[in-house]
């Protein structure tokens, strides 16, 4: 019986799309997954060892895995037309790109693709990398300037007296027309090509059962909601958990190619990637 490592964040919105899998919802034939739940950025550290079988990673990073992981079809997190929010203690005065220019800023990981996404938008700051649950606090004490949130300080960070002063997602779109490729799930190739599209398979068999059992898969990530109420978490994981999630669709793919290819030309990501994605199987 394979046993597979399947490593995604705390977070509600991957709670909801491994419910499923979690609660043993719907059938893996012999497969069997064992659940590893840590930060972003650790597990794009994680991969970076090749340590997880299919994990959740930053679309940035995968940037350096393509060699050991490619992209599952699905289980993306897609900002359409909102992502990743910098946000201060003040409000903005003038041009963000000059507000931001020489600022502390602190960024959820250097592998995030908020800290690409910013480093796009104005490369000029000091990034501070500070765990993301953290950010608004070094915000709000003024040991940075300015601070990136990721997960739900998207949607809270006006209730603990922070200011907007860039929402990543709406700027690559009106860069773009394109959803900001935020992070995906990556899959060893080393499983071979037999085991790949059956786990592909049932990952996507997990994000579909959540979304048509949605107050089932509500219920079960409110245990990592951190804080917000029912109809909050509901909005968040309908912001991350969707049409993009069950497959990227031509949009999505096209915008994750853009995206590393543009953090290639900036000299930001070392060398030009073609994205690869694993077919469903069987």
């Amino acid at each position: 019986m394979p046993t597979i490592h399947l490593a995604h964040s705390p977070d509600s919105d991957d709670a909801f799309m491994f419910y499923a899998l979690a609660a043993g919802k719907i059938p893996t034939g012999d497969r069997e997954y064992v659940h590893q739940l840590q930060d972003i950025e650790t597990l794009n550290q994680r991969a970076l060892k090749s340590e997880l079988d299919v994990t959740a990673v930053s679309i940035h990073a995968y940037a350096y895995l393509t060699n050991a992981y490619a992209l599952l079809p699905h289980g993306s997190s897609m900002g359409d037309r909102y992502g990743p929010c910098l946000v201060a203690a003040r409000p903005i005065e003038g041009d963000p790109r000059e507000a931001v220019r020489g600022k502390r800023v602190a960024i959820p990981g250097t592998l995030t693709t908020a800290a690409l996404a910013l480093r796009l938008f104005q490369p000029e700051f000091e990034a501070v990398v500070t765990p993301f649950d953290q950010i608004e606090d070094a915000v709000r004490d003024g040991s940075v300037d300015a601070g990136m949130l990721i997960h739900e300080g998207q949607l809270t960070y006006r209730d603990h007296g922070l200011h907007l002063w860039l929402d990543t997602g709406a700027w690559w779109y009106e860069e773009t027309g394109l959803p900001l490729p935020l992070g995906g799930n990556a899959i060893r190739r080393d499983l071979g090509d037999d085991l790949l599209p059956l786990v592909s398979a049932d990952l996507r068999a997990s994000i579909v059962y959540g979304l048509e059992h949605r107050e089932d898969a509500l219920a079960h990530a409110m245990q990592y909601a951190r804080g917000l109420d029912w109809v909050a978490a509901d909005r968040f994981i309908g912001m991350y958990v969707n049409d993009y999630t069950v497959d990227y669709g031509d949009d999505g793919r096209r915008a994750v190619q853009l995206l590393l290819d543009r953090g290639a030309a900036a000299g930001i990501i070392p060398h030009r990637v073609d994205v690869t994605f694993v077919s469903d199987g069987p």
